[in-house]
C-alpha cells in the first residue's frame, strides 16, 4: 500500500537533512569531539528521525485509514500496516 508512489520533495529534504546530521556525527566521531557536542548531534539527528516518522505517519493515516472512499477491508489493512510501523518504531 504506497501513496508515495510519486517524489515527495519535502520528504526528501528531510531525508538529505538527516544524512547531513549522521555525516556531522561521523566526523565528529572520527575527530575527537567532546562527548556532550556527540550528544547534542545525535539527540538533533533523532529528533530529526522522529519528525519524518510522524509526518509519514501522518500521510499514511490520511491515505490509509481516513480516506471515506476506503473499503472497510482497505481500512482496516491500513490501521494493521500503522500499528506494525509503530510497535517496531517505539522499540
Amino acid at each position: 500500500m504506497s501513496h508515495l508512489m510519486t517524489p515527495n520533495p519535502a520528504l526528501l529534504a528531510r531525508v538529505q537533512r538527516i544524512a547531513g546530521q549522521v555525516a556531522a556525527i561521523e566526523r565528529s566521531l572520527a575527530g575527537g569531539a567532546d562527548c556532550a557536542d556527540l550528544l547534542h548531534l545525535v539527540a538533533a539527528t533523532r529528533g530529526a528521525i522522529g519528525g519524518l516518522m510522524e509526518k509519514i505517519v501522518e500521510e499514511h493515516l490520511h491515505a490509509h485509514v481516513a480516506d471515506p472512499d476506503l473499503t472497510p477491508a482497505a481500512r482496516a489493512e491500513g490501521a494493521r500496516e500503522l500499528m506494525d510501523a509503530i510497535r517496531r518504531y517505539s522499540k
